[in-house]
Order: C-alpha cells, then sequence, then structure tokens
C-alpha cells in the first residue's frame, strides 16, 4: 500500500499536511481516491461521514445534529487519527488546531469537537489536493 500510495501525484502533497506520516497519507489516499470525482468538499465530508446529521419537521430544522456516520468507517479512523496528532503536539500555526482549541474551549465533548476538526481537515485536504491536481493539468 505504501509503494503503491507514493506513486500517486498528490502524495506530496497529502504527506506536507500536519499530522500525515507515511501511513497515513497511504490511508487517506486509498480510502478517499481521487478527489475530484467529489463534485465539492462537502460531498468529500458527506463520504466520509464526518457531516453533521439534520432534521426537518415543519417548520423545525435542527442542523446540528449527530453526525451522519453514513461513510467509509476507516476513512473516519484515519481522519481520528490524524486530529489525534493536532491534540498531542499543540501546533500553534495550524488552522485544523486552532478551529479544535476554540471548540475545546466553548466546552463542546470530546467526539464533537474531533469530529468537527476531522470535517475542517478534510476541507482543507480536499482544497490542497484538487489545487494541485488542476495546476498538473489534471482536469475532470
Amino acid at each position: 500500500m505504501l509503494k503503491i500510495s507514493t506513486q500517486m501525484p498528490e502524495h506530496n502533497v497529502v504527506l506536507s499536511m500536519f499530522g500525515v506520516g507515511d501511513i497515513t497519507a497511504a490511508q487517506l489516499i486509498a480510502e478517499i481516491g481521487d478527489v475530484r470525482r467529489f463534485n465539492n468538499r462537502g460531498a468529500l465530508v458527506a463520504f466520509a461521514g464526518v457531516d453533521p446529521s439534520t432534521f426537518q419537521s415543519g417548520k423545525y430544522a435542527n442542523k446540528s445534529g449527530k453526525s451522519t456516520k453514513r461513510g467509509s468507517a476507516h476513512l473516519r479512523k484515519t481522519l481520528f487519527q490524524v486530529v489525534g496528532a493536532y491534540l498531542k503536539r499543540s501546533p500553534a500555526d495550524e488552522a485544523v488546531f486552532l478551529f479544535l482549541d476554540r471548540k475545546r474551549a466553548e466546552g463542546k465533548h470530546f467526539y464533537v469537537y474531533m469530529t468537527a476538526s476531522a470535517n475542517k481537515f478534510l476541507r482543507i485536504y480536499y482544497a490542497r489536493v484538487k489545487a494541485f491536481m488542476e495546476s498538473l493539468g489534471h482536469n475532470n
């Protein structure tokens, strides 16, 4: 798996992200595949199952429910490992850690801020990898 992931064009971009090592890079690339198959970052977040569920009934609309968990359980586990690295090292200059720390300071539950941070990391992943692929001329 490691050998194959190093041959993917986005490998170095993924590896350069904070909290991602050789193994987690391979896991992310294997689980997500080509990011261009997702129409937008929300589709990737939904695929991972780290998006909040919505509930509507009449005029009532709850938009901050539990995470859907409808996607890849392996991808969610990998994302939690990456976010765990943010917790262990506390990099003050990383956007994901600043977001995670803010949610923790608000008194959010552990799984709430971990899932929200995984969502944030995945949105950044989507933007960086898609921009890199487009810069290579690999458009859909």
